[in-house]
C-alpha cells in the first residue's frame, strides 16, 4: 500500500511518540484496580506484589479495590482506559472467561480489550465433607453418588464461582450427578456444611488446612498436590484423570499498551514472583507463584475459555 508523504510522517511520529513515551514510563503513579474487596486473596496477592514492582520502576502504584460482579466491574475499567501504562488490572477467571460464557450484554470483550503482562499466581480448591459423611475418598465418594444421583449436595459462592466450577468439572468427567446449593459467602458455606445442610463444599485450601480438624479433606482441585496442603491427595491422583480446577491471577493492561511498556511490566512481576522471602508467606496462604509472557497468559485465558464453556455453557 502506497501512503502519501503526510500519512507517512504521521506513522512515523505516532511510533516516535509511543517509543518516547515508553522509555520514560512510569513518570507518574499507576492505578492497579484489584476486582475484589479487600482482605481477600486477591487483594493479599495483589498488596505485597504491588509494592515490590513500585520499588523497582521506582514510582508508586495506588491499588483501587472494585469489587462486583466477579471481577467485571474492575475489568471494564480498565477496558476504557488509556493504553498507558498507568492503569492495570489485576484479575481472575471471573472476569476474563467465566463471565464471557455466562453473561450476554458485557460491555467488553476479554479476547481484544485486554494486553495480558503476566499470570501472577495460581491457587486450588479442597474438597471438603463432613465428618461424618461416609466418603472418605473420591474413588468412594463417585461410587456413593452414582448410587445416590442428585442425592448429595455441595455448596458455593454461586453460579460461576470457583467452587461451582470444580463442582461441574468432577460431575463433566466422571458422570455423577451432584446437587449445587449457592450461597452468599464462604461463611455462609462452612456453617450450612457443619450444621448438616450440606455433605460437600469446594473451600479454599487455607480454608480447608484451618478447619481439617472439624471436617474430612478429600482432595485437591489442581492437578498437583497443593503445597499448602502436601499431604492431600490431587483429584487427579485419586483417579479422576486429567482434572483440574485450578485458578489464577494475572495482570493486563488496556489494548493497545505500548509492547516496550508491557514488557517492562512483565519483567518486574517475574522478578518479584521469583523471590522467596515475598513469596514464602504467599504460598502458605495458598498462592502460588506462575510468573509468564505475555504470550502465555493470553493463552492461558484463551484455553481456559474453551475449557469452562464445554462444562457450563448452557449454565
Amino acid at each position: 500500500m502506497n501512503m502519501t508523504p503526510r500519512y507517512s510522517t504521521l506513522v512515523l511520529l505516532i511510533g516516535f511518540s509511543a517509543a518516547a513515551s515508553a522509555q520514560t514510563y512510569p513518570s507518574k503513579p499507576i492505578r492497579l484496580l484489584v476486582g475484589f474487596t479487600a482482605g481477600g486473596s486477591a487483594d493479599a496477592g495483589a498488596r505485597p506484589v504491588a509494592n515490590r514492582m513500585s520499588q523497582a520502576l521506582d514510582t508508586t502504584i495506588v491499588i483501587e479495590n472494585r469489587g462486583g460482579a466477579g471481577g467485571s466491574v474492575a475489568a471494564q475499567i480498565v477496558a476504557r482506559a488509556a493504553p498507558d501504562g498507568y492503569t492495570l488490572l489485576w484479575s481472575s477467571p471471573g472476569a476474563l472467561t467465566i463471565s464471557q460464557i455466562l453473561e450476554k450484554n458485557l460491555p467488553y470483550n476479554a479476547q481484544t480489550a485486554f494486553a495480558p503482562i503476566s499470570l501472577a499466581f495460581t491457587f486450588c480448591n479442597a474438597l471438603v465433607a463432613r465428618p461424618d459423611f461416609q466418603a472418605a475418598s473420591i474413588g468412594q465418594l463417585i461410587a456413593l453418588a452414582k448410587a445416590k444421583p442428585g442425592q448429595l449436595n455441595y455448596g458455593s459462592q454461586g453460579v460461576g464461582s470457583a467452587g461451582h466450577l470444580s463442582g461441574a468439572l468432577l460431575q463433566s468427567m466422571t458422570g455423577i450427578s451432584l446437587t449445587h446449593v449457592p450461597y452468599k459467602g464462604g461463611n455462609e458455606i462452612l456453617t450450612a456444611l457443619l450444621g448438616g445442610e450440606l455433605q460437600l463444599s469446594f473451600a479454599s485450601s487455607t480454608t480447608a488446612r484451618a478447619m481439617r480438624s472439624r471436617m474430612k479433606i478429600l482432595a485437591v482441585t489442581s492437578l498437583n498436590r497443593d503445597p499448602s496442603l502436601p499431604d492431600v491427595p490431587s483429584m487427579n491422583e485419586a483417579g479422576v484423570r486429567g482434572y483440574d480446577a485450578s485458578f489464577w491471577f494475572g495482570l493486563l493492561a488496556p489494548a493497545g499498551t505500548p509492547s516496550a511498556i508491557a514488557n517492562r511490566l512483565n519483567r518486574h512481576l517475574r522478578e518479584a514472583l521469583t523471590d522467596p522471602e515475598l513469596m514464602s508467606p504467599l504460598q502458605e496462604q495458598g498462592l502460588n507463584a506462575a510468573p509468564s509472557t505475555p504470550q502465555e497468559y493470553a493463552a492461558r485465558i484463551k484455553a481456559d475459555y474453551e475449557k469452562w464453556k464445554k462444562v457450563i455453557g448452557g449454565a
